[in-house]
């Protein structure tokens, strides 16, 4: 397997992407994971070599900007470097639309097929990548918020997956409700995995916080990476 950074830019940010793949003669599709809210880390650079071994173009996405990463369990930290884009969709579109910019340029990919998957944070950010109308033909919300902000849709192409923890204390109910209107409402292909007994994080063996919300569960992120499978094989 092949990785390496690279440095891309929105407007004059500077960002830094990690890049995975194995070697071949051919292009091949481009999958874009977006980080949590503690910055591009080795949890979302794991997850691009995932991709990789799957034989997709793997691209860890920076959503801070380069060198900017926040802690594992520091709230305040992560706080302070999420919530200025998740409070400001339009800037939070143009920076993940940065990155669908770069990625789609490596040279190994094949720029027609794209798909874009995030945790937590991240899964806000593919979702508000669809909501932006971009170009792709999947987003994968894995632990993600679903709640919309004030920026106005425009027309989704992308088929979406959402892969919930029914007990997550950060989308309740009627979030997930709304985001089912929504979706049905803009003519979506959409589906959501509703893992019950299961909380925030689960994919992230790091998580162990039943206080916050947030606890790994193996079984619901077995399945969760199945489905992840079967949905990429799908759109691609």
């Amino acid at each position: 397997m092949i990785t390496q950074n690279i440095d891309y830019y929105d407007g004059d940010t500077i960002l830094e992407g990690y890049i995975a793949y194995k070697e071949s003669d051919s292009q091949r599709p481009l999958v874009l994971v977006s980080h949590d809210w503690s910055g591009r880390r080795e949890f979302a650079c794991k997850a691009a070599e995932r991709i990789a071994e799957m034989g997709y173009v793997g691209f860890a996405l920076d959503m801070y900007g380069k060198g900017v990463f926040g802690a594992d369990g520091d709230v305040e930290l992560n706080s302070s470097l999420m919530n200025p884009l998740a409070s400001d969709r339009a800037k939070l579109r143009q920076r993940i639309n940065s990155a669908l910019d770069a990625g789609r340029n490596i040279p190994q990919v094949d720029m027609t097929r794209v798909a874009a998957m995030g945790y937590c944070f991240g899964g806000m950010c593919v979702l508000e990548l669809a909501r932006s109308g971009a170009d792709v033909q999947g987003v994968v919300s894995i632990h993600g918020i679903f709640a919309s902000g004030d920026e106005p849709n425009e027309e989704i192409k992308a088929k979406v997956l959402c892969l919930h923890g029914h007990e997550d204390p950060m989308v309740p109910t009627e979030q997930v409700l709304d985001f089912e209107t929504e979706m049905t409402k803009a003519g979506v292909d959409w589906q959501i995995h509703a893992y019950g007994g299961t909380m925030h994080a689960f994919t992230n063996p790091a998580a162990n916080n039943p206080d916050f919300g947030t606890v790994y569960n193996e079984l619901a992120e077995k399945r969760a990476y199945q489905a992840l499978t079967n949905f990429l094989e799908e759109i691609f």
